[in-house]
């Protein structure tokens, strides 16, 4: 609004008021308005404005140009745009990741700080996504037409949520338990990540059954990785005390009195333990040396318990058994890179050569590593976990051998996974390196891992850290649009019931039994064979599914009907 004043000497000062474009008013320097304003004809043009034809006339003219102004800017607004699209998809340079560099400050998504507080603070910038540059382009890829919205499309949840309802008489024994200071119950839980984390929640559950107190469990040293991290490295210790206040007192140490106890050692709990069976082992022993410590209890206790006890499996799984702030930090750093330009899918490919050689499977990448595998096989046939009966091929088609990247890159694009699709994979050095992973990258480019996202320096705290960094990877799929495991293992159970509890996100469940044979079919077209794939994979999205259907499944993997409640009562 611009305000023009008059001036009369024979009467008072009046003002009067025009409504004048933006663009007119800004396209006038204050020095030419000033000697616009001090010339005499134009004070004879405002006087004349009392004329109310030539008041109206003025108004008219003034709208007509402030409409053709603004025409004019948009249109120029939206060459603009077109020319700044033409130059990306032309013209930026790009990352053998994908990843546009952005020289239009406007249009940048900011990647993570480097200097980050949990971090070294010599992190510099990573050149794979954008060398100098600090910033990425955002996603120029539509998935909303209806083809790539079909596959990016989450599972029906018929409602169900996390609902942790103890009863009554558990929470009245609780009372007792937590103010419990005779019986110590010690754990050393050994294996990988997610074996790990199996054996912590059943920790805590002998601890309850037992009615002891838990010791913060004991890492062992893996020979393997030699990984020494401690419980407190990988996971948040006070959120696994807090939230399981009312159900377990958990100590960090033994206190004075029992350090110099001998505890009663046992490494002999059958499969499938029930609590009662533990009851009548342990407690005797508990009343005489008031310690008791445990090995090699690693899915030793069964999978069906009172309904109390599972509810207290899932509260340790997905609330209490958190990652400490600074690995649940990079995790979250990676998955929000990951998701800068748009939904991503995760994949946990198992393609390692002990995998090979365990599962009793061939690689399928070429006689010669198919040789290293079988010569590695007969000098340690201990490591041999399949039907030693069998052959590799009978193996494949019962469904037992791990999806090679051929197979995996098959099936996501039967199930529609577009070809511009953003992949991050987690997992070992596969069998053949490079090669191995070739499939996948000439289907889909976009494929990366933590190594390739991770900013220089920022994945070296965690270098000898084999557990933090399977945590890493643990975050980054769980996060994911739409996860799949090529072979099922603890990791891709752990994700799978995690990602139920959280409102049943898509997971892609091979179902390799069935489908392989339409792999080595070549009667049939690709739209027969693509048909054929999705009709097999229906009912394997991540719908929610009932652990009662069948005896011995593990809760954490299945969290229905005991861990989450539906409202509306809808059936399965």
């Amino acid at each position: 609004m611009g305000t023009w004043k008059t001036k009369n000497s024979n009467k008072k000062k009046k003002v009067s008021y025009i409504s004048v474009p933006a663009q007119i008013i800004n396209s006038v320097s204050s020095s030419s308005l000033q000697s616009f304003l001090d010339n005499k004809s134009s004070s004879k043009f405002f006087f004349n404005l009392r004329n109310p034809k030539l008041w109206a006339f003025s108004l008219f003219l003034l709208s007509i140009l402030g409409i053709s102004l603004r025409l004019g800017l948009c249109l120029s607004s939206g060459v603009h745009e077109s020319q700044l699209q033409s130059s990306d998809s032309n013209g930026s340079p790009k990352s053998h990741l994908g990843f546009a560099y952005s020289r239009s400050n406007t249009t940048q998504v900011e990647i993570s700080n480097a200097k980050d507080r949990s971090l070294d603070t010599g992190v510099e910038k990573n050149e794979t996504f954008g060398g100098d540059q600090s910033h990425l382009i955002t996603s120029s890829g539509n998935v909303h037409d209806d083809k790539n919205y079909e596959f990016w499309k989450q599972p029906d949840g018929l409602g169900y949520k996390p609902c942790l309802d103890f009863s009554i008489e558990y929470r009245r024994e609780s009372k007792k338990i937590v103010a419990e200071r005779r019986k110590y119950l010690m754990v050393v839980v050994s294996g990988g990540l997610n074996q790990q984390k199996i054996q912590i929640v059943d920790a805590v559950v002998i601890a309850r059954i037992l009615g002891a107190v838990l010791v913060v469990p004991i890492l062992q040293i893996n020979l393997i990785w030699g990984d020494e991290s401690e419980f407190s490295d990988i996971f948040d210790l006070e959120q696994f005390k807090s939230v399981l206040v009312n159900d377990v007192k958990i100590v960090s140490l033994l206190p004075a009195s029992k350090v110099m106890t001998r505890p009663s050692e046992d490494g002999s709990m059958p499969f499938n333990a029930s609590p009662q069976w533990i009851r009548s082992h342990y407690l005797k022993r508990f009343n005489r040396e008031g310690v008791l410590l445990l090995r090699r209890f690693d899915s030793r206790l069964s999978k069906d318990l009172p309904s109390d006890l599972q509810k207290l499996r899932c509260k340790v799984a997905f609330e209490a058994l958190k990652f400490s702030p600074r690995v649940l930090d990079m995790g979250t750093k990676l998955a929000e890179r990951m998701r800068s330009k748009g939904p991503y899918i995760a994949l946990h490919l198992r393609m390692e050569k002990d995998v090979w050689v365990r599962t009793g499977c061939l690689s399928g990448l070429s006689s010669k590593y198919d040789e290293i595998v079988n010569i590695e096989r007969i000098k340690r046939p201990e490591l041999l976990t399949a039907k030693s009966s069998m052959t590799s091929n009978e193996r494949k088609l019962a469904g037992l051998c791990p999806l090679n990247a051929k197979e995996v890159t098959r099936l996501l694009r039967a199930l529609g996974a577009p070809r511009d699709a953003r992949i991050y994979w987690a997992g070992g050095e596969p069998l053949g390196g490079k090669e191995a992973l070739k499939p996948l990258t000439s289907e889909f480019p976009h494929l990366y891992n933590k190594y390739d996202i991770a900013l220089p320096l920022e994945l070296k705290p965690f270098a000898k850290r084999a557990s933090i960094m399977a945590a890493i990877d643990y975050i980054v799929c769980k996060e994911s649009d739409v996860f799949m495991a090529s072979h099922g293992g603890n990791m891709g159970h752990a994700i799978q019931g995690h990602r139920a509890y959280e409102g049943h996100k898509k997971i892609i469940t091979p179902n390799k039994r069935h489908m392989l044979p339409y792999f080595v079919n070549s009667s049939m077209t690709k739209t027969e064979f693509e048909k054929m794939i999705k009709k097999l994979h229906r009912q394997s999205l991540g719908q929610p599914e009932l652990r009662i259907s069948k005896a011995g499944r593990d809760v954490t993997k299945y969290p229905v009907p005991e861990c989450m409640c539906n409202q509306s009562n809808t059936t399965i």
